[in-house]
């Protein structure tokens, strides 16, 4: 074999042997979510597939911050058309580290619509009508589905918040662009409506907030769920910086380095 054969041989040989060594940590699974990190960024500590769509799309939630910490759960894309607040969620999830909080966050709740830009699901059911608390059988914009709990989508989150049971847990929507203080703490949601810099608002769904997630979670939990609207086109700035620090504020919670100063 020529010598500069035998060398590049060699070579392949060393980083055949080097490769495995440079892969990152964590692709191990982990005991508490049951899914693999692999590639996951620096601020996730786990993931879990809440369960699969119509479509047979995934609904992700990512698991951050420091377990032992207050539990919080952030939720986007409930409505598919409504699209524009999973960006917070999402510089959440590919930020720094976060600390101060035990945080869940999932993206888009609603991947089918989202796909297809509409509020409904796969099935065209209004998935924030089909929660069992108060449910009602209805038609049009706010059809409700078959039954409470009817669809998948439905009963993958339930199953989740019965799990993690989050003190708070927030869910944005569009495009109203205020936080509802008319709930279940009230001085809670006007702590939310400032730091987030948002109205306080009274959002009753013209009259049909029938089978909502967050008035499911508010009569089932102790803990307490709450309606973030933002506006119909928030800015790029808004999405992606200023209101994933803010809504990190809210629970005193920041990112970077656990000696860090909150928010």
């Amino acid at each position: 074999m020529p010598r500069r054969s035998r060398v590049s041989a060699a070579l392949l040989g060393l980083l055949a042997l080097a490769v495995p060594l440079l892969l990152p940590l964590g692709g191990a699974s982990s005991a508490a979510t049951g899914a693999t990190t692999a590639a996951a960024p620096d601020a996730v500590i786990g993931t879990r597939v809440l369960g699969t769509t119509r479509g047979d799309r995934k609904i992700r939630a990512y698991h951050l911050g420091e377990p032992g910490t207050t539990k919080v759960v952030l939720i986007s894309t409930m409505h598919g058309n409504e699209g524009a607040t999973r960006f917070i969620l999402r510089s959440l999830v590919e930020g720094k580290p976060v600390h101060g909080i035990d945080l869940w966050v999932v993206p888009v709740y609603n991947p089918d619509g989202l796909a297809a830009g509409t509020r409904k699901n796969g099935r065209g059911v209004d998935l924030n009508r089909n929660y069992p608390y108060r449910w009602v059988d209805l038609d049009g914009n706010y059809e409700s589905g078959r039954r409470a709990a009817s669809e998948r989508e439905t009963r993958a989150m339930m199953s989740f918040l019965r799990d993690v049971r989050p003190r708070w847990l927030l869910s944005f929507h569009q495009p109203l662009r205020g936080v509802d203080t008319d709930t279940k703490r009230p001085k809670f949601a006007r702590r939310v409506a400032r730091v987030l810099d948002l109205p306080r608002k009274t959002l009753d769904c013209g009259g049909v907030c029938h089978g909502t997630m967050t008035g499911w979670y508010n009569h089932e939990f102790a803990g307490t769920a709450l309606t973030v609207e933002y506006g119909a086109h928030p800015s790029r700035k808004m999405m992606r910086v200023l209101a994933p620090r803010r809504v990190l504020k809210v629970f005193g919670a920041w990112r970077g380095t656990p000696q860090a100063e909150p928010l």
